[in-house]
């Protein structure tokens, strides 16, 4: 990994999940002197659900993927680290149904079991004899831990990202692990990244699908670093039921609100540290935004500003530039009233219905600038809509790290 970002989170203590075995290897999809490929045997039983990229020029491994969580069940998931296998044509399908294959005959399950993501350059297929060599070599690994399995997915990021929460489902406690790669072509269209829940509660897969996609959709689409979307962005939980609590199909189940709570908790933590880790940031933003005429009109008007370049540069510089933001809120085609916008940072309002405040003082704003987190709190006066959006600064680093990316 590069230097670490300055505003990286130490890695949770993650617990075991029963059910859920990651183990790592190396396959050597670069020339990288770490483990690259990851494997999570998944126990007899275990369900799925997902979130996929809506970006057109998805990898095969996305296609795949959209069509075997319907079916609602896995037992094994593995990611590549190094290549993302998109834009590779029939080679790259190849080698995805040569790893499904080889996975299913060693656990002795049906090759749609079995959830493969990679992650890495663009229009390389991926080398089939290092995939079987390296999944040979992962079959035959000790377990890891999670911090492990994060580490190995990553590519550009500077520090391993992980999550914990749990939930009581009647009598029963339930875990769940989180783990995320993601530092730059981070951009709402779900999902921004590759993210993996896993949980030992009993989850029909549907119920486990209404959850996931709530959850995504204010947390991993509620994030941008640079407005792109990657081909290769999967979110994918698992569970495996071996909690032993009553199988939750409904919101009537006992337990059931209180497991979407800790699944959305996970989700939220993960794509703060896809952000925090966003390629060249220095700070933290989060876009609070009231009085919208709808929550997704508040969210729009977020991530106008969010991915604003004006925007960002002017707080990796420090300057409390409000126009700026008006300008972004006014572009993001959303209904505005300029005459009833109020422009405000770290709770300091510099403008009221839409003037600027005849008393602002700059000095809170600019102390407030200078620390790692940052808020931009925009309220439009039309209506009831908020959103909360998330992003960073942008810095002379994403430039440097995404004109060296294949070198």
């Amino acid at each position: 990994m590069s230097t670490v970002s300055p505003l990286a989170v130490p890695f949770p203590e993650a617990p075991h999940i029963a059910g859920a075995t990651p183990r790592i290897a190396r396959a050597g999809y670069k020339d990288w002197g770490r483990c690259d490929l990851t494997f999570v045997e998944l126990t007899e039983g275990t369900t799925v659900a997902g979130v996929f990229t809506k970006n057109v020029c998805c990898s095969t491994e996305v296609e795949l993927g959209r069509e075997q969580v319907v079916l609602g069940r896995a037992r094994a998931l593995v990611v590549n680290a190094g290549n993302s296998n998109a834009f590779t044509g029939y080679r790259g399908r190849e080698a995805v149904e040569a790893i499904m294959g080889q996975v299913a005959a060693h656990l002795g399950c049906e090759p749609s079991d079995v959830f493969v993501s990679s992650t890495g350059v663009i229009g390389v297929p991926l080398p089939k004899d290092k995939a079987r060599a390296g999944l040979d070599a992962v079959f035959a690994a000790p377990e890891c831990s999670w911090e492990d399995a994060a580490a190995t997915i990553g590519t550009t990021d500077t520090f391993t990202k992980g999550a914990v929460a749990t939930a009581m489902l009647g009598d029963k406690k339930v875990t769940l692990v989180g783990i995320v790669k993601g530092s730059g072509m981070i951009a709402p269209d779900m999902a921004t990244m590759l993210g993996y829940v896993f949980t030992d509660a009993a989850v029909a897969a549907p119920f486990l699908q209404q959850c996931l996609s709530a959850a995504s959709d204010g947390t991993f689409n509620c994030i941008t670093v640079d407005g792109d979307t990657s081909t290769s962005d999967t979110v994918l939980a698992f569970a495996t039921g071996k909690a032993g609590n009553t199988p939750l199909a409904t919101f009537d189940d006992p337990g059931a609100d209180a497991f979407a709570a800790a699944l959305h908790d996970v989700c939220r933590q993960l794509a703060h540290l896809v952000v925090r880790d966003g390629e060249g940031a220095q700070k933290f933003i989060e876009i609070a935004v009231t009085g919208a005429v709808s929550d997704e009109s508040a969210r729009r008007v977020g991530l106008a500003v969010a991915n604003s370049p004006l925007v960002k540069t002017a707080i990796a510089g420090e300057d409390a530039n409000w126009g700026r933001v008006v300008m972004a809120v006014g572009k993001a085609g959303e209904p505005a009233d300029r005459d009833r916008l109020s422009i405000g940072f770290g709770g300091t309002w510099a403008a009221r219905d839409g003037q600027p405040l005849a008393d602002y003082d700059e000095a809170p704003v600019a102390e407030h600038l200078r620390g790692q987190d940052v808020v931009i709190e925009i309220d439009l006066g039309l209506g009831d809509g908020c959103a909360n959006v998330w992003t960073c600064d942008l810095t002379h680093g994403y430039i440097s790290i995404n004109a060296d990316y294949r070198s």
